[in-house]
């Protein structure tokens, strides 16, 4: 899983799509989809905080402040609502080529989000709009609520604050600290399906050794493509993984993996 996560964090430079949105398909693999959604969570916070060494001095703390404090009650809302669906039983079953399928609630929700959002960052239409300063809360609503809910937070985050004209150290610097706040919310809900009884999400040192693992490669990826790589979105490439979230959101939403 290590090199995987290397791999991912050397293709945010070039696919356009950002670490969280590429992590979760791959620790849904390994993962159930509520340890998946913290997995990603603790992982995407660590690489942030990296970034925010480097960053964080140039923040606008207006702007931050703006958009932070709705996207941090909007987390809460959004990880209350992943423990609540991942203890709601299956959803519907269905037999198709001499298999059963089960579709259950928490599967359904990621997959259609992630469909959702890919197809959000290959829109030439959304990728253009031009907001005005006084939406920032409403982007902080929704970046807060999807990042609380699945993690995906980085489309309407960039939306709402890449047109208030912010130099680019700036931008850098508070989308960075506004993702991390995000995260911080959102781990303290899932703190308590992280450790708490038998439901724990991470109930093995194997677990945990993965998890390091997953964070020592996305901080290794990350220096290396700061370190040796310019940031480029490659059109093909992000048409070519954004095809490939939609297709495997659909198989997740239907119980097929």
């Amino acid at each position: 899983m290590g090199s995987l996560t290397l791999l991912i964090s050397l293709l945010t430079l070039f696919s356009g799509f950002g670490l969280g949105t590429l992590l979760l398909p791959v620790f849904l693999v390994f993962f159930t989809p509520s340890m998946a959604i913290a997995a990603t969570a603790i992982v995407h916070l660590a690489n942030n905080l990296l970034k925010a060494l480097l960053f964080a001095k140039y923040a606008n703390r207006q702007v931050l402040l703006t958009f932070s404090v709705p996207a941090i009650l909007a987390a809460f809302a959004g990880a209350f609502l992943v423990q609540q669906l991942n203890g709601l039983p299956v959803f519907a079953r269905y037999h198709w080529q001499g298999h059963w399928f089960v579709i259950t609630p928490i599967r359904l929700t990621i997959g259609v989000l992630m469909i959702f959002f890919a197809c959000l960052d290959l829109s030439p239409k959304f990728n253009a709009l031009t907001l005005p300063k006084r939406w920032i809360p409403l982007g902080g609503i929704l970046s807060g609520f999807f990042g609380g809910l699945t993690g995906q937070q980085g489309a309407f985050r960039s939306a709402f604050l890449v047109r208030v004209g912010l130099d680019k150290e700036a931008f850098i610097g508070t989308t960075v600290l506004a993702a991390i706040l995000v995260d911080m919310a959102r781990l303290w809900v899932y703190g308590f399906m992280l450790t708490q009884g038998p439901q724990a999400v991470f109930q093995s040192q194997t677990d945990w050794r993965l998890l390091l693992w997953a964070m020592v490669s996305a901080f290794l990826g990350t220096w290396l493509g700061s370190r040796f790589l310019k940031k480029a979105t490659i059109a093909w490439m992000q048409k070519l993984i954004g095809i490939l979230l939609i297709a495997y959101g659909l198989l997740l939403a239907f119980g097929v993996i």
